[in-house]
């Protein structure tokens, strides 16, 4: 394993060069999180750290200290991130923190979607990205939480799950603002522009109860 960072006698980072190929791995982070301003994907890519590491013969690059990585809207902030890779594709992206956070854009008339997890985890063949420990997806009010958060980027789908055994014992919990209940039918079902997320939502809080 060689250090990837040329380090001062002070062992500070000193201007680390990032080869390429590592840049366009963390691209495969965020080219599968579908619905990010259109602008995003043409942004250079942008990774700080105060270290970086690239094993060669193990496949894998780690960056660790304040990482923080942007394209256009999107940014991650972790203590740690971890890309495992095989030649030029990366299989699974790592991002650890207390907590790790990701912030994304999706659409110009929507807020701000925000990720946090002590463990953001990216599946590339899977499509999916999963939080771990302490997660929670937030935007426009609504909020989802649990002590995992699966995210099927495909299907927009999101399953939510509690661990009965963890120390601090929460469940699922789902927030859905009132406005986006009264744009619904008067019933208190949502409207149809909304009903993916919340259905999505509400999915998590069954397949929360079917684990009991």
């Amino acid at each position: 394993m060689s250090p990837l960072a040329n380090r001062t006698r002070h062992g500070k980072p000193d201007n680390p060069r990032v080869p390429p190929l590592v840049l366009a791995l963390l691209v495969l982070l965020v080219a599968p999180l579908a619905g990010a301003l259109p602008g995003d994907r043409e942004q250079a890519i942008r990774i700080s750290a105060d270290s970086a590491l690239r094993d060669e013969k193990e496949g894998f690059t780690v960056y660790t200290g304040n990482v923080e990585l942007q394209q256009g809207s999107l940014r991650i902030n972790a203590d740690k991130v971890t890309v495992h890779h095989r030649v030029d594709a990366a299989e699974r992206i790592v991002a650890e923190g207390n907590p790790a956070h990701l912030q994304e854009q999706p659409e110009p008339d929507k807020g701000l979607l925000h990720a946090r997890a002590r463990v953001i985890e990216y599946f590339n063949s899977e499509e999916r990205v999963q939080l771990r420990r302490q997660a929670s997806i937030e935007q426009d009010g609504s909020l989802v939480t649990g002590d995992s958060i699966d995210y099927f980027i495909a299907e927009q789908r999101v399953r939510a799950n509690s661990d009965a055994s963890a120390e601090d014992g929460r469940r699922v919990e789902v927030v859905i603002p009132a406005r986006v209940v009264n744009q619904g039918s008067g019933d208190g079902t949502p409207a149809p522009g909304a009903a993916s997320e919340t259905d999505s939502k509400q999915e998590s809080r069954d397949g929360a109860a079917d684990r009991k």
